[in-house]
């Protein structure tokens, strides 16, 4: 004899029958008991020998009150909505400015960038480093003398010291002070490291990324970022 359907009380025949909960179901009655949502063994919950989908399953943890099957349905469907509209504002704000003050990733992103050209700007302008940078007072050559045979006035064969020669060349962009804003780390041997509010005195500006200067706390001298630093 073929068994009753729980839900509707007729016949279940077996090529529709579903044996779930110690009860038989037709396949089309097999349904979540809040919303009426057709269930199948492998979505359905069951509580009291009743199914429900996962969105109505009842909770042990919620109040008569509060937290009612329509209430979590209703939560539910929010929370949908709100990640849809995110994803709509986000899509929406793709290529528009961001604030220069909020230290957000992109923020961050857009700062290493700027390291990274800076430091490649760094290592092509070496050579403009080593002629722009004054030549030690060892290194100044002597003024050559013209030959006796070629001349007929008479001239002190000791040449002028090298320190006067030396001292005739000016330090380059004297009186030129700057303040740290950032700490910087020295990444190669050439360069200078500081803290934020160190001075940096006698700079020479090589181009729009790099210094040339001398921290006054250190006394160490070297190559320096631009941006890390404002003029006094």
């Amino acid at each position: 004899m073929n068994p009753l359907c729980d839900r509707c009380g007729k016949v279940v025949y077996p090529t529709e029958k579903v044996n779930c909960l110690d009860k038989y179901w037709h396949k089309g009655c097999f349904s979540c008991e809040v919303c009426k949502m057709t269930l199948n063994m492998k979505n359905y919950k069951g509580k009291d020998k009743k199914p429900y989908c996962n969105a109505h399953y009842p909770k042990t943890s919620f109040t008569s009150v509060a937290d009612t099957p329509e209430n979590l349905r209703l939560k539910n469907q929010t929370k949908n909505q709100s990640g849809v509209l995110y994803k709509e504002a986000f899509e929406k704000s793709k290529g528009k400015g961001f604030s220069a003050v909020a230290d957000t990733p992109e923020m961050q992103r857009f700062k290493k960038t700027q390291e990274q050209i800076s430091n490649v700007k760094y290592h092509d302008d070496k050579k403009v480093l080593e002629r722009s940078v004054p030549c030690n007072s060892s290194q100044v050559p002597r003024a050559s003398q013209p030959p006796a045979a070629s001349q007929n006035i008479q001239y002190d064969p000791t040449p002028e010291p090298v320190q006067a020669a030396a001292a005739s060349v000016p330090p380059p962009s004297a009186g030129k002070r700057y303040r740290a804003v950032y700490d910087y780390a020295a990444a190669d041997e050439d360069e200078v490291s500081f803290v934020d509010g160190d001075v940096i005195i006698d700079v020479q500006q090589i181009d729009e990324g790099w210094m040339y200067g001398r921290v006054e706390r250190t006394g160490l001298q070297g190559m320096l970022p631009s941006n890390y630093v404002e003029s006094i």
